[in-house]
């Protein structure tokens, strides 16, 4: 799936991720390939991804996050 990163100022990360791990409003929660559409708000903790093998990390104070056909666009703040 396509991974976006964004914040105010930059564009953090783009690029292909296997999975996502996010810091949502009612606990964490992760995104696969083909996960179905969705919209959250994301607390304060850690975005964690996997690309080729290798997992990051990105910690952050919030923001929220678009899943819609393979696409995960995060904003934060």
């Amino acid at each position: 799936m396509n991974l976006e990163i964004i914040s105010s100022e930059k564009v953090l990360f783009r690029g292909e991720a296997k999975r996502v791990t996010m810091p949502g409003a009612l606990g964490s929660f992760t995104v696969l390939d083909d996960h179905a559409s969705l919209m959250s708000t994301l607390t304060t903790g850690v975005v964690e991804y996997e690309t080729e093998g290798e997992v990051k990390t990105m910690p952050i104070e919030g923001g929220f996050v678009d899943v819609n056909n393979n696409r995960v666009a995060i904003c934060i703040q």
